[in-house]
């Protein structure tokens, strides 16, 4: 059967090692910060558990027995093994690399492309292995290190950290509303098809505001709904209803007039973007950069390019 060392065992080797190293028991106390007799009586228990003798000793001068030497070099070899395993989680620490495992949507990966590829080029140890998904992924079972997830959250154990807020706006295609027209108060929407991002064919309600107005909330309906973003996006851009879209996204479809605004005098309330981890401390490098990197890439980048859609008030 397999026997397993107790701490205390695992200490008492450690002392044993650095008695030799330092050529006295006295030295080896002043390293670690213990009595000359407390060094003396591990190094007896040691002996006692082994049943065989490790030291010589005399007045003048400590040396290894036979047994000693031996066991000394597997007992320095566990204390390399033990620095060398400490100064592995400290570079994963403080210094990016090793694989980083991010699950975001689909619809997301362009933006995540943009705030990591900068640091991807300035940190040539780290590799990054993506998962887009629009389905929410099990973070412990798919050992995920960091989740960006969008619009609210589920109660779950998981840490969110809040990068941004998206505004959202309704957009149709330029085709949609030249052969069907869009509304014009938040209660038409009723008559127009409004694509959903769900497949659990749950009833979907819009809440818009305009100042000086209580706000609106229309039950919607629509022919297309699924899972995934870019699919209904596609369905849109083909004339197939009205979808909603975070303004970054729907920023370039507005300046080639691919899209147009439905409702541009009324609001949505904005979306949380959010990073979720399993861990709220002790996170290394590798996430706590690319957090980081997201969060400024939202507040700067995507963030500028929100501010081209029309203000709604």
């Amino acid at each position: 059967m397999k026997q397993f060392l107790t701490i205390d065992r695992l200490k008492r080797m450690a002392v044993f090692a650095r008695v030799v190293e330092a050529g006295s028991m006295s030295a080896a106390a002043r390293e670690l910060a213990m009595t000359t007799s407390a060094v003396s009586q591990q190094i007896r228990q040691l002996e006692a558990e082994i049943g065989l003798a490790l030291l010589h000793r005399s007045t003048r001068r400590l040396s290894t027995t036979e047994a000693g030497q031996a066991y000394y070099e597997d007992c320095a070899a566990m204390l390399l093994a033990a620095h060398t395993a400490e100064q592995r989680l400290s570079d994963l620490r403080d210094e990016p690399r090793g694989e980083l495992r991010i699950a975001f949507p689909v619809g997301f990966s362009g933006h995540l492309a943009a705030a990591l590829g900068p640091l991807l080029r300035a940190q040539p140890r780290l590799a990054l292995r993506l998962f887009a998904e629009d389905r929410r992924v099990d973070l412990i079972a798919e050992r995920i290190d960091l989740a960006i997830r969008i619009g609210t959250l589920s109660d779950s154990n998981l840490v969110a950290r809040r990068l941004a807020e998206w505004p959202h706006v309704l957009v149709a295609s330029s085709g949609y509303a030249r052969e069907h027209g869009l509304p014009q108060m938040p209660e038409e929407l009723a008559r127009h098809p409004v694509m959903s991002l769900n497949v659990m064919n749950q009833t979907e309600f819009i809440e818009l505001s305009r100042a000086g107005e209580a706000p609106r909330r229309v039950r919607v309906h629509g022919t297309v709904a699924g899972n995934s973003f870019i699919a209904l996006q596609a369905m849109m851009l083909q004339g197939a209803g009205i979808l909603r879209m975070p303004g970054p996204d729907a920023m370039p479809l507005l300046a080639t007039g691919q899209v147009v605004l439905v409702l541009p005098e009324w609001s949505m309330a904005p979306m949380g973007v959010y990073a979720l981890t399993v861990q709220r401390d002790a996170q290394p490098a590798k996430v706590r950069l690319a957090i980081a990197a997201i969060r400024d890439y939202l507040e700067v980048g995507a963030g500028e390019g929100s501010n081209v859609v029309p203000a709604m008030t």
